[in-house]
């Protein structure tokens, strides 16, 4: 796709905030992620937006500047719900975490948490701008009947219950749970859905969210190599072959992770009747 857009002023701040961070969080001494990780992240998040406006003449931000700032604010409470579902099996930690009061950590934690949804928003768009992926034909079709949306359902709150009661076994199915239990919601309750896109074998959606969150998976893990504070894993079964801080199996957790994130802002936005953001995220 050609573009006669001028390069956004903002693709340009955030290219200086993400040299400017990345230094700083690799090579300061100390605790210094705490309040690195959002600047660094927010900007990475506009110039992967200043990009996409650049290449097809919109993007998140230049469409919705209230849209896109609403992205924040669902994404830590997002997030959080994921921190809890970690509970039972503690597959991930943070370290550092004696430095901080109950406080600090929950407001420094929700803020870096706000990035998550922005930059795989934001990136999946990006990758939905290559003709392969925009052209892409019809496939089978999945969730256009009742019983394959109920099916969906019941999966998921299986695997729920094996995630909270029993943990060792639990691990992948966080990475699903959260995703086959809302998306069937969003389908009764008449919010965008991926079950809406794949039972009419449109696959565009999951394709660009799949290869947008794998791509700021990438980066989250190697930024957080040499983070202080930085999150570590402990996953049954599968704590080899790490690239970075990540047992390499463990990436195939970014596929669904993105089908969840989408099913949450959804629902969220579904549930404050905010229908001028349904079509807001254009796969």
């Amino acid at each position: 796709m050609h573009s006669n857009n001028r390069f956004p002023a903002r693709g340009y701040v955030g290219v200086v905030l993400v040299a400017v961070f990345w230094y700083l969080n690799w090579n300061l001494s100390g605790l210094r992620t705490h309040w690195g990780f959002f600047p660094l992240w927010l900007g990475y998040c506009l110039t992967i937006d200043a990009i996409t406006y650049y290449k097809k003449g919109s993007s998140l931000i230049s469409r919705n500047l209230k849209g896109y700032i609403s992205l924040f604010l669902v994404s830590a409470p997002s997030w959080w719900l994921f921190e809890l579902l970690n509970k039972p099996g503690n597959y991930w930690s943070y370290t550092a975490r004696e430095y901080f009061s109950d406080l600090e950590y929950f407001l420094l934690a929700s803020v870096s948490f706000s990035t998550v949804i922005p930059a795989v928003f934001g990136t999946s768009e990006w990758v939905g701008t290559f003709s392969k992926i925009r052209n892409m034909p019809a496939w089978i079709k999945i969730g256009r009947k009742r019983h394959e949306v109920v099916l969906f359902f019941i999966l998921g709150v299986i695997m729920l219950f094996v995630v909270l009661f029993l943990p060792d076994y639990g691990a992948p199915f966080l990475w699903m749970s959260v995703f086959l239990i809302i998306d069937p919601l969003n389908v009764w309750l008449g919010n965008r859905s991926i079950l809406q896109e794949t039972g009419n074998g449109n696959w565009n959606p999951v394709i660009t969210l799949w290869v947008g969150c794998l791509i700021c998976g990438f980066f989250w893990e190697m930024w957080n190599y040499h983070s202080n504070p930085k999150w570590i894993y402990d996953v049954p079964g599968v704590n080899f072959w790490h690239v970075f801080e990540m047992p390499a199996p463990g990436y195939l957790g970014y596929l669904p992770f993105s089908l969840e994130l989408f099913a949450i802002y959804h629902f969220i936005i579904g549930i404050f009747k905010q229908n001028k953001l349904t079509n807001y995220l254009r796969l």
